[in-house]
């Protein structure tokens, strides 16, 4: 068997667990995050699930896109624990969870990713309500105020032209 072919079964392999778990007790915009992410690791110089079991892989997956988009958190849903999540694949809490952090570096995942958020952390992502202008990080509600304060100045001006056009033709 080839790397190739070795790395195209585990990867296949780590999806369909992923996937029992997402059906089990996530939705499917996880699944699909699960998924992605299995991808990307896939396509890495040195895949990394190569080595190491793959449960414990497949939980670490879980579990890094759960950290970034609050699964752990009673107050969000879907909600897991992480019990619950290393419970189903069998694995031990503390190993899944380094396994999760080295996935997390190395695709540099934080909360409010774009990439690897869930679609309600994004639409929920309290960012979404600033921008960055020169630097500085500014309320999009500031900015629109500012673009209407400055609209309505230049049409009073071009207002302004065109009357004194007119005056001058007459």
């Amino acid at each position: 068997m080839t790397n190739r072919e070795l790395v195209q079964q585990k990867k296949e392999t780590l999806i369909q667990m992923t996937d029992g778990f997402a059906d089990s007790y996530l939705d499917e915009n996880y699944k699909m995050l699960c998924q992605k992410l299995i991808n990307k690791m896939s396509r890495k110089r040195q895949v990394p699930f190569l080595s190491g079991k793959l449960e414990i892989w497949a939980a670490a997956v879980v579990y890094a896109l759960g950290q970034i988009n609050f699964l752990f958190d009673k107050n969000f849903e879907p909600y897991v624990s992480a019990t619950d999540l290393c419970d189903y694949f069998g694995t031990n809490q503390s190993t899944t969870s380094q396994k999760a952090k080295k996935i997390r570096d190395m695709f540099k995942m934080r909360y409010f990713n774009e990439e690897f958020s869930t679609e309600r952390m994004k639409n929920d992502n309290p960012l979404n309500e600033f921008v960055m202008i020169n630097g500085f990080v500014v309320p999009i509600s500031t900015v629109m105020k500012i673009l209407e304060e400055t609209e309505e100045e230049l049409l009073k001006e071009l207002e302004l032209e065109d009357e004194d056009l007119e005056t001058e033709e007459k």
